[in-house]
């Protein structure tokens, strides 16, 4: 599909104002339903600020491309809006938007609504697009600024059938960024646009969401004189082992092409020497505190890791409809049923710790690294593989074992490298996947076994006995904490700390539930409800854009999907935020100290419904009065103080 196919030009708008990018949205969200586009802007309008919400869609040079999808549309379709006096859209480089391209794209239409963002950012990336753009006065103006676009790309694109001349330096690229939109074909068509000014012969492969596109091969990395790596992603760069390098982020690929390319030409390019680390790092690693590296480790364990323990907890917490030793063919109560969900869920559950160990030393050192942490979470815990060992018997340390022991596989390796860089680069070869995985799984398990397990396991006991000990204010405190930071971020790293805290501490108690898991999953289940209730109440505490996305709330709620509430708390964070914490941290505090545990690390109200929560009576009681509670707060909130929207 052609760009002009999908600029719709009867909607062109010239002399578009609007105080910020909120207010923006919905004038041209109201134009649809106007031109009779769709029949109701709130569902469109909701997803748009939605994924505002995680990244600003403003991509400087005074251009903000909002997008999002919808039922409401059969097929994917651009809106222009041109403002003079520009649109406050928190672009990276802080220039306000003059030119507004609003992509309404069909629901299941991913790749239709993909490649028009991809073909319009290399568009706006285009100086003859620029400068026509600017002059336009009429929508004429504007479909022929596209049309000569579109007939110089297809040009191009033949002429990039032919290799390339070899009487030129040969420049080629990688561009990537975290959502594979915008920024990786803007950051490809600038380096394009620069090598061709300069002189030269180029190439850029893109690494977007519809996949990897124009991909270098052997031939054109052999014959570069250099290569620009401009990534705020992980891009596969082993290939480029040997090869004049310059790994950067994809702004510096948009905003200074000339300049990369001019350092490859001066012969200034470091030779890139890959040895088996992660294949990117993603943009300003090297600037990060040892802190948020060491908290995005973590998050690649801990993502690759909940899939294992929500589908093993809830497939266990299914077993118990029938009883709760219903899997045990010894028991009265025994249904085969049962036994089978509860074997494939132990399954899964088992795998919990070597993942996570093994993703962290992954995300630390590549493959050595996972292999040697995956060793190190079995060995945290030998029994979920039915392992024994009368020579090496020792206490398993569970989830803080295989935590450390994750962070402990990427040290081993980056240790090992170092030992090993007296060798030729002939055998770097048989450093990944011989040497470093032997030797590393040696360390590995005697750091373990000698080191690493009994303290762990000192420390995870005694938290536990610590949480058991607690009565009355004790428990009411530490419910209201964990609970109340499921309910601060959102998503966030506070309640993942939470959530991890609650996971660590229902895998060290088996079948028996951890009270803190019920305490934090209430936690995360007020925040959407608390939102669902308040706009049920009382409806013009929201906007109309927002009402009925907030009914969706319910759902989101009894499901324990807390990011349910994030468009709304981004909304007016200072008044919403408060009242959502505070209601969530009177939930745990009544679900601990009723004494509920939960046997099950996710699930919400199905997890209840399958008997995984004890005392289901009066959790659903604190769920009730903290999503209530957070709902009068909210009304109170946003009402005080406030013209209430009409």
């Amino acid at each position: 599909m052609k760009l002009t196919d999908v600029l719709n030009y009867d909607l062109v708008q010239f002399g578009f104002s609007a105080t910020d990018k909120k207010e923006a949205l919905d004038k041209l969200t109201s134009m649809l339903v106007e031109k009779n586009i769709i029949a109701s802007k709130d569902n469109f309008l909701n997803a748009l600020l939605a994924r505002e919400s995680q990244s600003t869609t403003g991509v400087g040079e005074n251009v903000a491309i909002p997008h999002a999808k919808s039922a409401d549309f059969d097929k994917a379709m651009i809106v222009y809006a041109k403002s003079d006096e520009g649109v406050e859209w928190e672009s990276f480089d802080g220039q306000p938007a003059k030119h507004i391209f609003m992509i309404c794209a069909p629901d299941g239409g991913a790749d239709e609504h993909l490649k028009a963002l991809a073909s319009l950012s290399q568009a706006l990336m285009d100086a003859d697009v620029k400068v026509g753009l600017d002059k336009a006065t009429t929508k004429e103006d504007v479909e022929k600024v596209f049309a000569d676009f579109v007939t110089k790309t297809e040009t191009s694109r033949e002429e990039k059938q032919e290799a390339p001349s070899g009487e030129k330096p040969y420049v080629i690229a990688v561009t990537a960024c975290p959502t594979g939109i915008a920024h990786t074909f803007m950051a490809a068509e600038k380096i394009k646009e620069t090598a061709k000014v300069m002189g030269l012969d180029v190439k850029v492969e893109t690494n977007g969401q519809i996949g990897v596109e124009n991909k270098l091969t052997k031939e054109d990395i052999e014959r570069a004189v250099g290569i620009i790596v401009a990534a705020d992603k992980k891009v596969e760069v082993a290939r480029f082992d040997g090869r004049p390098t310059i790994m950067t982020k994809v702004a510096d690929g948009i905003n200074k092409p000339g300049e990369l390319i001019q350092t490859i030409l001066d012969g200034k390019a470091p030779i890139y020497k890959h040895d088996g680390a992660a294949d990117a790092s993603e943009e300003s690693s090297a600037n990060e505190s040892i802190g948020r590296r060491a908290y995005k480790h973590l998050m690649e364990g801990v993502s690759n890791m909940l899939p294992f323990v929500v589908a093993g907890g809830i497939l266990i917490a299914l077993s118990f409809i029938w009883g709760i030793n219903s899997f045990d063919p010894k028991d009265p109560s025994y249904n085969k049923v049962a036994e089978v969900l509860f074997y494939f869920g132990k399954i899964s559950f088992s795998m919990m710790l070597p993942i996570l160990a093994g993703f962290i030393g992954r995300s630390i050192a590549d493959r050595p690294g996972f292999i040697v942490g995956m060793i190190g979470g079995i060995l945290a815990d030998p029994s979920i593989l039915g392992l024994k060992s009368d020579l090496l018997a020792y206490t398993p340390s569970g989830f803080l074992g295989a935590l450390v022991a994750g962070f402990l596989a990427g040290g081993i390796i980056q240790v090992l490298k170092i030992a090993f860089s007296w060798m030729p680069r002939s055998l770097d070869g048989i450093k990944p996947i011989f040497l470093f995985p032997i030797l590393g799984s040696l360390i590995m398990g005697l750091l373990m076994i000698f080191l690493i397990n009994a303290p762990m396991a000192s420390v995870m006991e005694g938290l536990k006995h610590f949480i058991e000990s607690l009565s009355g204010s004790g428990k009411f405190i530490l419910g209201f904490v964990v609970a109340a930071m499921m309910a601060i971020d959102m998503g966030g790293p506070i309640n993942k700390a939470a959530y991890v805290t609650g996971t660590a501490l229902l895998t060290s108690a088996g079948s028996a539930g951890s009270d803190v898991m019920a305490a934090v999953m209430i936690g995360g289940m007020v925040p959407p409800l608390a939102i669902a209730i308040s706009a049920t109440i009382n409806k013009n505490i929201w906007p109309k854009a927002q009402r009925s996305g907030a009914l969706v709330n319910y759902v989101m709620g009894l499901a324990f999907i807390t990011e349910g509430a994030i468009p709304f708390a981004a909304s007016n964070p200072a008044r919403v935020i408060p009242p959502l914490f505070i209601s969530s941290g009177i939930a745990g505090a009544l679900s601990m100290t009723f004494g509920i545990v939960s046997k099950a690390p996710h699930g919400g109200i199905f997890a209840v419904f399958a008997n995984a929560v004890s005392n289901q009576l009066m959790y659903l009681l604190a769920l009730v009065i903290g999503a209530v509670l957070g709902a009068l707060m909210l009304i109170a909130s946003l009402s005080f103080g406030k013209k209430i929207v009409k």
